[in-house]
């Protein structure tokens, strides 16, 4: 066990990064000190001036949340080839410290899911009463439950979740990954077009589901969710279509637009 472990970066806010939107179950308190569960792991840190440090974490697990973080990803290089677009140029550079987090297929999939007109606030709420329910003790909490596990359930069964016309969703994708009628594991050498495809084999996932996934758990960058708030952006400020300065990067770009145009209520 290594009692602390520290990288120094400008592109890594943890607050933009764990609490806007792309994972649901990480928090911080009033020290400053961010915990959450992923992959079946425990992980406390927190934001330095400089950087951010890991808080009691096994040696081994370092690559692994280095991986989580997309620590091997330039992100300086990409904010400042946006520059090349004003608007973006703004968005890039209020939310520099957002990253695109690496996260597990299945527990996304679910997660985005129950996503679905919803909000932050009531989404964690769902998925902390999944995992409470079906998943494994982790520490003081509980880790994702397993596609095998959820696939067994019932409507019934999860009807105390309060995830309401989700339930059916739920269980669809469960079963579909616990039978390998959908090949999870196989999207991550799928291009962008299979993998939207193999997603939307489930029921109630559509395109903007299935894009938040691609982005969110398969770091395909092209993809590039649209909700209502990044509508009316790409209505008003790309109306002539996306900035050619995006390129293989519009998932990216996407999150700093959302971020930034979010925080401004519009």
């Amino acid at each position: 066990m290594i009692k602390e472990y520290s990288i120094k970066t400008d592109t890594l806010n943890l607050l933009q990064t764990l609490e806007g939107g792309q994972a649901f179950r990480w928090s911080h308190d009033d020290n400053g000190i961010f915990s959450g569960i992923a992959g079946g792991r425990l992980l406390k840190l927190r934001q330095d001036s400089d950087g951010i440090t890991f808080l009691d974490i096994q040696e081994e697990d370092i690559p692994r949340w280095l991986e989580y973080f997309d620590m091997q990803t330039d992100y300086g290089g990409i904010i400042d080839r946006f520059s090349a677009d004003e608007t973006l140029r703004l968005a890039a550079g209020e939310n520099r410290g957002l990253r695109i987090l690496r996260q597990e297929p299945f527990e996304t999939l679910i997660s985005f899911i129950i996503s679905q007109n919803n909000n932050i606030p009531r989404i964690k709420g769902i998925i902390s009463r999944l995992c409470e329910t079906f998943g494994e003790k982790c520490g003081d909490s509980y880790a994702f439950p397993e596609a095998k596990r959820l696939a067994s359930a019932t409507e019934e069964e999860l009807s105390p979740l309060r995830a309401g016309f989700r339930n059916r969703y739920i269980l669809d994708a469960a079963r579909k990954t616990a039978e390998g009628a959908v090949n999870l594991g196989g999207i991550y050498d799928m291009t962008y077009d299979e993998g939207k495809e193999e997603l939307k084999k489930i029921v109630g996932v559509g395109d903007k589901v299935a894009d938040c996934v691609l982005l969110f758990a398969y770091h395909k960058t092209e993809a590039f969710p649209m909700d209502v708030w990044i509508k009316r952006v790409v209505a008003e400020y790309y109306p002539e279509g996306l900035p050619e300065c995006m390129g293989e990067y519009k998932g990216i770009a996407q999150q700093y637009l959302f971020e930034y145009f979010r925080n401004q209520g519009k």
